[in-house]
């Protein structure tokens, strides 16, 4: 007997351990509300404004002021990694929506038409498939000039291609289990079965790749700043703060580099752990 059924109700720790598997998954997942947390409150939490500077705290080391040092323009590192959150978790986010209602519109319609629309999509994705993300989004620089609309458009439609691909290759098996048929008898339109009842069942594996995508989505991002073609100066931002603190770095304070360049570590692996581990708990318990 479950515990639902018992009259059991399950506290938050409870549910987290029956989403995030062992102990490795459910750290990544409290790191990463953690850091969710930290990009809606960042104006309240960043104790003093990254974004002002000055040349008599230039390349200060850690201090009562400055928790984690300042840099070589004398912005209070600490600030701007909180700052920095904000940018650097919105744009893989825009990314990643973008790319998974966009992906599943593509890979449900060519999995429900198949025959020669199935093929040609098939073909279209094979096509954005040959492009790298990071090059697309140089590209959209070169075209329409830095920051972060272009770059997150090209990433966008350079991932929709994982996700299509995944939904069409689940609904194509979702096609052939008798509720569609079912659906189909009783006279419900081919939108109607494709979206409330087919779409429900293969979410959760959608879901699963969409959480990988983030990680890889934000460290593109963070490569593109670093660069100097995402971000722009002074807006806070980890791959911006990563190419700002190169000098630091010779000159013996590498706090102000090596900082942001852990926190896109940690969320990328984090971010790729609960992402296939709720995907392997998923090919489990269908198996």
């Amino acid at each position: 007997m479950s515990a639902q059924s018992a009259g059991v109700v399950r506290g938050p720790l409870t549910r987290l351990r029956s989403l995030g598997g062992g102990w490795l998954q459910r750290l990544c997942l409290l790191l990463l509300v953690l850091f969710v947390l930290v990009s809606l409150f960042a104006p309240w939490l960043a104790p003093q404004d990254p974004t002002f500077g000055g040349l008599d705290a230039t390349l200060a080391g850690p201090s009562a002021d400055h928790w984690l040092g300042t840099d070589q323009g004398g912005h209070d590192t600490f600030s701007a990694l909180i700052e920095g959150t904000r940018t650097s978790l919105a744009g893989p986010l825009a990314v990643v929506l973008f790319s998974t209602v966009t992906g599943i519109a593509v890979g449900l319609f060519s999995a429900w038409r198949g025959g020669w629309v199935d093929t040609m999509v098939g073909r279209m994705l094979d096509i954005v498939f040959a492009f790298p993300a990071l090059l697309l989004a140089i590209l959209a620089v070169a075209i329409f000039g830095k920051g972060m609309t272009a770059p997150v458009l090209a990433m966008a439609i350079a991932y929709m291609p994982y996700t299509a691909r995944l939904v069409r290759g689940l609904a194509v098996q979702e096609k052939a289990r008798p509720y569609i048929a079912a659906y189909r008898v009783q006279g419900h339109s081919a939108m109607f079965v494709a979206v409330r009842r087919l779409l429900p069942n293969i979410g959760p594996t959608v879901l699963a790749q969409s959480t990988v995508n983030f990680g890889y989505a934000l460290l593109d991002l963070a490569a593109l700043s670093f660069l100097g073609l995402g971000v722009q100066p002074p807006t806070p931002d980890w791959g911006a703060m990563i190419n700002q603190g190169q000098a630091a770095v010779l000159q013996g304070e590498p706090l102000s580099a090596i900082v942001p360049a852990v926190a896109v570590v940690v969320v990328v692996v984090a971010f790729n752990v609960v992402g296939e581990s709720f995907g392997d708990r998923l090919a489990g318990r269908d198996s």
